[in-house]
């Protein structure tokens, strides 16, 4: 309850005892109804008059009021009012005799004997708790203006423990309600118990919750865990509806947290049911199972970075980390780092791309300007205004209520790197874009500034990396969960100044390992993006590349791999310039307007551009060069489609893309991309045959074929 509502209850029953003298059951009923009902609205609870129904035994009752949720419609909690003439401790024990609830239950109003009850029973030991959480950590359209509440006590709970011991960039998940489930449940288990939840199965791997495993092993004896798997997000090729238990897409587990208070070391039990087992025949396999025994558990050893089902190559930590992500920003000098890179961004997220992008400058002027014209119309609250008319989120929620004026700035307009090999329009705006992270201190308008993309951390794909030389997006790699971050060869400091973004540290490293001191910073830049590129090292270290920013290992011959780079960074940047690979174009006009395809045909070294034209002659390793769950073809392909913008202004007022006006530079285009991805190939099988170091030939075939 609110201190506004208790207030407003209480200037209610000041003015009733003005007016009548008396604080009878009656006055105090509908004061504390009102109360109830303020309460319950905040909550998404109905307040019922007069409840009827089972009580917890299966009679009948009649409390004065219960707080019910919409969908469930079993009472949150209940009350019975009462005045100060009553015997409270035996009216509650007539109640109770004839069938009452004994918990989540209030007699009479908020007064001193009735708030100490409520502390008493929440005071009372638990030693178990069961539940099933729902999963909701993201508003998926805030224009419906139904975004999650926060709950501070729990939420402060949270921050100081499984935020403050993530190493995560990004730790938006701990805000989904079944982990403040999680949290509470913790903190209500004062002793030895257990908390027994069927739930999301997130927190048992993904990056965000690395904070979580670590608190759980810190406050938990035993975790038993069987996970059921049927996360369609990170498997595409299974059904929500045919393969998860709930016939949802998010991934289920039942968890068991033990607490001992007597034992001081974490154990971990983990089952996991077949990925391909229907929902139906993990259903069978829980109601036949009465022991633990049946689960054919495993007891996993978790690694002190909090990873559970996966730990770190022995050879990982040897390497140079590529960056530190929770360095920020900083002048010419700065805090050390030790790392190759002193700052690193995710791409720029604005959550209405629809808006804000665009393939060609104009256009993108007349949306900005349309878009800055219609919230104008809110914040100035004009007679007009259409808030419905563009795309709301919480940032942009915030500039209308602090009153924050916005016009249209032509320098914002800047072209930057959209998708792999293909370039577009942005404004890049602090107020426009949802989240600019750290990109500001790597790029300034007009200026070139050379940037290793990449993206594999908490991404189901393979990890991807790809070089362009201006501000890129955050999905840029991305396809589906996970976020491309990049490194940029300088950074601006606060005067302007755009200095190394390699650390001095890093210099130092390099020259003294090959013992050259000549060896620079670019030398250093274009040898990492060789390094992230070797198939070798990206196969052996899968996992760690998901789990955290990437490192560099040092190869014995420096000169041989910087080359590498320094090819790869002109081929991936300069992919415009790029001499076209020589295509078969097969024309057959049909009538009317030609129908769109823009289909790969790998087996048949094709493309089926639409239903008038083929491109074919394109060797079968061109699709080999990949980046995410895509090869580079099929990333210029894509993103020449004809698509339906969600956005429903977007779609009536600026959806001009037609393909037939782009059908001949979307064919050169591809020309010189598939020239870019057989160099590219080319390039990493010369790495992936040349002999690791320490080792023969013949002893890295042996190696590669047991990867």
């Amino acid at each position: 309850m609110s201190r506004q509502h208790i207030n407003a209850y209480r200037r209610t029953l000041a003015e009733q005892h003005r007016i009548t003298g008396s604080l009878n059951e009656r006055v105090l009923k509908k004061a504390f109804a009102d109360l109830l009902e303020r309460t319950g609205r905040a909550h998404d609870l109905i307040f019922t008059n007069e409840w009827e129904g089972r009580g917890p035994r299966g009679n009948n009752i009649a409390v004065d009021g219960a707080l019910v949720p919409p969908i469930l419609r079993k009472p949150f909690g209940y009350w019975e009012a009462k005045d100060s003439k009553d015997d409270i401790d035996r009216e509650i024990a007539a109640k109770q005799q004839s069938g009452y609830p004994d918990d989540n239950i209030m007699f009479g109003g908020i007064a001193d004997e009735n708030l100490e009850r409520v502390k008493r029973q929440n005071a009372a030991r638990i030693s178990v708790i069961i539940g099933n959480p729902p999963y909701n950590a993201w508003q998926s359209d805030y224009n419906a203006r139904n975004p999650n509440r926060p709950y501070k006590r729990v939420d402060d709970r949270i921050g100081q423990t499984y935020r403050r011991l993530s190493n995560a960039q990004n730790t938006s998940a701990l805000s989904d309600m079944y982990v403040r489930f999680w949290r509470w449940a913790s903190d209500r288990l004062r002793d030895d118990g257990v908390i027994a939840f069927v739930t999301n199965r997130n927190f048992i791997e993904k990056v965000a919750f690395d904070g979580f495993r670590l608190s759980v092993a810190q406050e938990f004896a035993e975790c038993w865990l069987m996970d059921l798997g049927g996360d369609v997000r990170a498997n595409p090729k299974i059904s929500g509806t045919k393969h998860n238990v709930f016939g949802i897409q998010t991934g289920v587990t039942i968890a068991f947290m033990v607490r001992k208070k007597s034992t001081k070391n974490f154990k971990l039990f983990y089952a996991r049911r077949p990925e391909d087992e229907t929902a139906r025949e993990k259903l069978a396999f829980l109601e036949g199972v009465e022991e633990f025994d049946r689960w054919d558990v495993a007891q996993l050893k978790p690694d002190a970075k909090g990873s559970w089902l996966t730990t770190d190559h022995p050879d990982w930590a040897n390497y140079l980390p590529l960056a530190d992500p929770s360095k920020g920003p900083s002048d010419a000098q700065g805090a050390k780092v030790e790392a190759v890179f002193r700052l690193t961004s995710n791409g720029v997220q604005t959550k209405r791309n629809d808006w804000t992008w665009s393939p060609a400058r104009r256009l993108l002027t007349q949306k900005i300007k349309a878009l800055i014209g219609i919230y104008e119309g809110v914040r100035t609250k004009a007679k007009d205004a259409n808030p419905g008319a563009i795309k709301w989120d919480a940032d942009l929620d915030r500039h209308v209520r602090r009153g924050t004026a916005l016009a249209h700035d032509a320098s914002h307009e800047i072209e930057a790197q959209f998708r792999p090999f293909t370039r577009a329009w942005l404004y890049f705006d602090a107020h426009l874009n949802s989240r600019t992270f750290r990109l500001p201190s790597l790029y300034r308008s007009g200026e070139k500034n050379p940037t290793i993309a990449f993206r594999g951390i908490a991404s189901q794909d393979s990890f991807a990396s790809l070089a362009t030389d201006r501000l890129f997006d955050l999905d840029l790699l991305k396809t589906g969960n996970g976020v491309s971050a990049g490194v940029a060869r300088y950074r601006y400091i606060s005067s302007g100044e755009r200095v190394d973004n390699i650390t001095d540290w890093a210099l130092k490293q390099f020259r003294e390992r090959y013992a050259d001191p000549a060896i620079s910073k670019d030398a250093i830049f274009a040898y990492c993006y060789a390094a992230l590129h070797d198939p070798i090292f990206r196969e052996t270290h899968a996992d760690d590349l998901r789990r955290e920013f990437p490192r560099v290992p040092l190869h014995t011959d420096f000169a041989r791999w910087r080359d590498w780079g320094q090819v790869l960074l002109d081929l991936h940047i300069g992919y415009e310039k790029a001499k076209p690979y020589k295509l078969t174009r097969t024309d057959t006009p049909g009538r009317g307007a030609a129908t769109v395809k823009l289909r790969s045909l790998p087996d048949q070294g094709a493309v089926l551009v639409d239903s008038e034209t083929q491109l074919s002659g394109i060797p079968s390793e061109a699709w080999t060069y990949r980046l995410g769950n895509r090869s580079a073809i099929d990333w210029v392909l894509d993103q020449h489609k004809e698509k339906t913008p969600r956005d429903p202004t977007i779609r009536a007022k600026f959806n001009t893309y037609r393909f037939a006006d782009h059908k001949e530079d979307m064919i050169k285009l591809l020309a010189k991309v598939v020239t870019v991805s057989l160099e590219t190939v080319k390039i990493t099988e010369e790495m992936r045959a040349l002999a690791r170091d320490g080792e023969s030939a013949e002893q890295t075939a042996v190696l590669q074929r047991a990867i």
